[in-house]
């Protein structure tokens, strides 16, 4: 692991590897951003062609769901090649099977064969490369800081996320107002881009060697996850609360039919939480949570599910918009403190098979709870779907919160 002699920005400015991981990071993310939000809205658009307001909600939340299929079973091979092979090299590979779904999907925009059957294919072949992108990631990170630096480095990866999802809203609204195909094309780019940042990392990434077999690794790393009541109460939080609080894939529904603001209100809406998430990940880059970490954790996971509920009663833009805000703001604040404290207490031989397990559970939520929104939509409507969903993740907060009472009475991040 690299020197560093403290936890401020110029340290981490100087480790060079990092920074190159960020600027990959931060590509390959705007780049997802871009694709799926034009992904979203191009099925929505076709389905009304033929379906009503419910159905073509439905059709929306099928991307989500194909996309985290392959990921329930992948996830557990993958996180152990993660900690088994180089980790750069996994991630140059998993880039390799983004760019050919986005450079599919820009030849059906320009030569207009696009359909929902071929977008949900793609969702697929695309949900098959993250599985193994997500775990190699996460845990190449942690090899090019010291651990001094990690929190810091998760705060600044945090807000490179959040920042693309802020800009690959807006910028797939603009494109596809041109056409899907540019959008489709944009992202292609921001993943080559993505990939040469990461080639040009020169620091030895390959995990310490582990004898055993893949079973027996894959074994190992879920008894440790088992057995840390902090490291398993973190990441299924996530899973209960997004389940049932998701509102993303009922945004088309909310910016057509409910709000009527059309497709440049719907990339407004889809910034909205990312415009709160960043702004916490400003605050926490500069000014890192300093005690009671796990009770500001829970009580941002009720402000989450209260402004979930706000955002479905509502039926101005305005206040709508805010509501998202704020809601991305809370996610943000409590989705740091988990990834922090899952980072720090995890060793770095089983960070691949840990950060898997995350993976699949932070993709279950999210993916799961967009199928679970379009499901109720299809049958109680957008609105409903959105405001039971957050009454029900703010009953889930209390469970979770006398269930796993080290998460809550967890303290410093260090």
């Amino acid at each position: 692991m690299p020197d560093g002699d403290s936890g401020s920005a110029p340290a981490l400015l100087r480790e060079r590897d990092y920074l190159r991981f960020l600027a990959s990071r931060s590509m390959g993310a705007l780049g997802i951003q871009t694709q799926s939000v034009a992904m979203g809205w191009q099925v929505y658009e076709l389905s009304r062609r033929t379906l009503g307001v419910g159905a073509s909600s439905f059709n929306v939340s099928l991307i989500g769901l194909i996309t985290f299929a392959p990921l329930f079973f992948l996830a557990l091979p993958a996180g152990e090649t993660a900690d088994r092979y180089d980790r750069r090299r996994l991630l140059l590979i998993c880039y390799l099977g983004e760019m050919i779904p986005a450079a599919v999907l820009a030849a059906a925009g320009v030569m207009k064969f696009a359909s929902v059957p071929l977008l949900l294919a793609i969702a697929l072949v695309f949900g098959t490369s993250r599985s193994f992108f997500s775990p190699a990631s996460t845990a190449l990170g942690p090899m090019l800081v010291p651990r001094e630096l990690l929190p810091k480095a998760i705060a600044w990866n945090s807000l490179s996320f959040q920042a693309a999802a802020i800009l690959g809203p807006a910028l797939a609204g603009a494109l596809v107002a041109i056409g899907p195909g540019a959008a489709y094309v944009g992202a292609l780019c921001l993943y080559l881009g993505a990939w040469t940042m990461l080639w040009r990392i020169r620091r030895d990434t390959r995990p310490a060697p582990q004898s055993g077999s893949r079973l027996r690794l894959v074994r190992e790393g879920l008894a440790y996850i088992w057995t840390k009541k902090i490291v398993f109460g973190a990441i299924s939080l996530d899973l209960a609360a997004v389940i049932l609080g998701g509102a993303t894939a009922l945004l088309p529904a909310f910016a057509r039919d409910v709000l009527k603001v059309g497709p440049q209100g719907f990339g407004l809406l889809r910034a909205a939480p990312a415009a709160g998430a960043v702004l916490v990940a400003f605050y926490l880059s500069a000014h890192p949570l300093r005690t009671r970490a796990g009770a500001k954790m829970f009580v941002c996971v009720a402000v989450y599910a209260l402004a979930t509920i706000l955002f479905g009663a509502s039926r101005s833009v305005w206040l709508s918009v805010a509501a998202l805000a704020i809601l991305g703001a809370a996610d943000n604040l409590s989705v740091f403190v988990r990834q922090t404290l899952v980072q720090l207490v995890t060793p770095d031989r089983m960070r691949g098979r840990v950060a898997a397990v995350s993976s699949l559970f932070i993709s279950a939520s999210n993916e799961l709870g967009e199928f679970r929104g379009g499901l109720v939509a299809r049958f109680l409507g957008p609105v409903s779907a959105v405001v039971y969903g957050g009454l029900g993740a703010l009953v889930v907060t209390g469970i979770w919160a006398k269930l796993f009472p080290e998460l809550r009475k967890a303290n410093r991040l260090a």
